[in-house]
């Protein structure tokens, strides 16, 4: 079973380094969900000080991908073939909170969704959905 310091690992040795620079940290994890915490910086900002969306779809596929592997019963590494996001309000404050979660896992494809939300309000600021293929 995943737990959050299995999916940090997980983050260090299989993700991107780019990934790894968005300094996402796994709150929690389960077969149910995964909760992702990205602090925000002024190397994530965009025009006006928000968070730029290229960093939330970041977010929201890495935590996805983590969700996908949370609802395995070994570990499988995943390949996004689709990731729609939409951007719903700008995103402030200290750090983005994002909860991905699996839809529906067949034996090759996975259906998650994600709702990222600024940790200090609450607002939600995207949502995004994925498919994943498993190898």
């Amino acid at each position: 079973m995943l737990t959050p310091e299995t999916a940090q690992a997980l983050l260090s040795e299989h993700f991107a380094d780019w990934v790894q620079a968005l300094d996402p940290e796994v709150l929690e994890a389960d077969r149910e969900h995964v909760l992702v915490r990205m602090p925000l910086g002024p190397h994530l900002a965009r025009a006006g000080g928000i968070v730029s969306g290229q960093a939330l779809a970041a977010l929201a596929d890495t935590s996805m991908a983590l969700a996908a592997i949370a609802q395995q019963d070994e570990l499988r590494l995943f390949a996004t073939t689709d990731l729609h996001t939409q951007f719903l309000r700008p995103g402030v404050g200290r750090a983005i909170l994002c909860r991905a979660e699996v839809v529906r896992a067949g034996k090759a494809l996975v259906f998650a969704r994600a709702d990222m939300h600024e940790e200090e309000s609450g607002k939600q600021v995207a949502t995004a959905t994925a498919t994943f293929y498993a190898p």
